[in-house]
């Protein structure tokens, strides 16, 4: 398994810049073996001020930037791609347009079979996994389906809050929702990143990375918190 996965929960981090919090994290992943990095902006409806905004950061760090909405064909970009990176926004307008573009089974192919190194923060770090069910954004379109691209075996839930003792909001928490999932059978297991965490994921094995816990919800199982630097390779073969 040729993998390498860098799956952020949140791009901006309260009291600092677009990916500062993990840029080092950012520099560590691509290394300097990638030049040129394959941006995805789907998930937002400015496209070419999103791009203008990771290929400013981006470059700080060595990068080049190509997007691929600026491709003449998109499927062709992603063949030639050293690196992937699937920015955050609405998970569902980011799956559709995946689908429309006929790109996921080819980041599919790039990332597991040619191990080409993917990263996502937000919504691109819910398309990596089984299914979109755990995000938390509004269906604002439709996407074929809800599977994605399937890179792990689990789902993810970025932003993950937990439930605050002194709130007057009688909604459910992220927790309940999560719990009401696990409620439909055969449901993979939902890996809560709060801001400032992050998951790698290297063939076989991974760790979990950044400055806050992460919670893993199992369906039928107690809730289990992990702090930075803890394996969670058992994810990528009991996802259940």
């Amino acid at each position: 398994m040729k993998r390498r996965l860098l799956l952020v929960s949140n791009s901006t981090l309260h009291g600092g810049g677009y990916l500062d919090h993990c840029q080092q994290q950012i520099k560590d992943f691509f290394g300097k073996q990638v030049t040129r990095i394959l941006f995805i902006p789907y998930a937002l409806h400015d496209r070419d001020a999103y791009t203008r905004m990771a290929r400013d950061k981006l470059k700080t760090l060595g990068y080049e930037v190509d997007s691929v909405h600026e491709a003449a064909d998109p499927v062709e970009a992603v063949r030639k791609a050293e690196g992937i990176f699937i920015g955050g926004g609405n998970t569902f307008r980011l799956l559709k347009n995946l689908y429309d573009n006929n790109l996921v089974t080819e980041i599919r192919t790039r990332v597991l079979q040619d191990g080409v190194p993917y990263m996502g923060s937000s919504a691109g770090s819910n398309v990596a996994t089984v299914s979109i069910n755990t995000t938390n954004d509004m269906p604002i379109v439709c996407p074929p389906t809800f599977s994605a691209i399937g890179l792990v075996p689990f789902n993810i839930n970025p932003h993950y809050l937990d439930p605050d003792p002194h709130s007057r909001h009688m909604g459910e928490t992220r927790e309940q929702r999560i719990m009401q999932y696990h409620e439909e059978p055969e449901t993979p297991c939902v890996l809560g990143l709060r801001e400032g965490s992050m998951l790698l994921v290297e063939g076989h094995k991974a760790t979990l990375l950044g400055s806050t816990q992460a919670r893993l919800f199992q369906r039928g199982k107690t809730t289990t918190e992990y702090a930075p630097g803890s394996d969670l390779s058992f994810l990528l073969t009991d996802a259940h």
